[in-house]
């Protein structure tokens, strides 16, 4: 399957001034790239499909290091976490992207309803699955879980041509289990119902699956009454575990 978007036609935000993404970025890249592997690099980018360059730094050493980058540093507020995010994105290799990822899921309780458009952006710049469906659950979802009113945007989000965005507003609910807005899940699933991308349709059977662990049967009569119009592969999806 060939990654589909390759970046975004906008220009990218600005970086707000952050001392603390400095000081960050800097032990950051310092660190991963002393620990980079040109071997191990080429077999990762290959399986992420030539999304990015790849230092190639597994995820247990990736994270350790992590960890000592950040160690001593204070919480940060939404400028630092933005400042942090657009720069480790403006860098090419993925790992910098997993790093921002791993960043703003720790702190997404800093974020307001105003850093969604920078999120948007990451979705948007060389997205694949690997950093979309961390961000839609985790950072989107935790977004729209303290901020109601950004149920509107999803309505958006799942109308646009970008499949990455909608495959955004389809997962932004996957860990909400009872907090679910069930009338949306299945009127997003739905409205992408025909849409013949691969990751689209994968993700509605994936919504689909993980809020059947919360309610089997809602998810069963949906997909019984949309049937004709849901995917085979959604379909299989959905009901995988039922």
């Amino acid at each position: 399957m060939e990654a589909t978007g390759s970046g975004t036609t906008d220009a990218p935000p600005t970086p707000p001034p952050s001392g603390l993404a400095d000081a960050v970025m800097e032990r950051l890249t310092v660190a991963y790239a002393a620990a980079a592997d040109p071997q191990r690099a080429v077999p990762m980018r290959a399986y992420m499909k030539d999304v990015a360059p790849f230092l190639g730094l597994t995820t247990p050493v990736r994270r350790a290091l992590a960890g000592t980058v950040l160690a001593g540093t204070p919480r940060p507020d939404e400028a630092d976490c933005t400042a942090l995010a657009l720069r480790c994105w403006a860098l090419p290799e993925r790992e910098y992207h997993y790093f921002a990822v791993d960043y703003l899921r720790r702190h997404v309780r800093q974020l307001s309803s105003g850093f969604l458009p920078v999120t948007r952006h990451l979705v948007s710049t060389d997205p694949w699955w690997d950093t979309v469906d961390a961000l839609a659950a985790h950072v989107v979802g935790g977004l729209v879980t303290a901020n109601p009113r950004l149920r509107g945007a999803m309505d958006a989000w799942i109308e646009d041509d970008e499949p990455w965005i909608a495959r955004t507003a389809l997962l932004h609910q996957l860990r909400h289990k009872e907090a679910t807005d069930t009338s949306r899940l299945f009127a997003y699933c739905v409205r992408r119902s025909a849409d013949p991308d691969f990751f689209i349709r994968k993700a509605i059977g994936w919504a689909l699956r993980e809020y059947a662990k919360t309610d089997p049967d809602a998810v069963r009569q949906f997909v019984a009454r949309e049937a004709t119009r849901l995917s085979p592969l959604s379909v299989r999806e959905a009901l995988k575990n039922l």
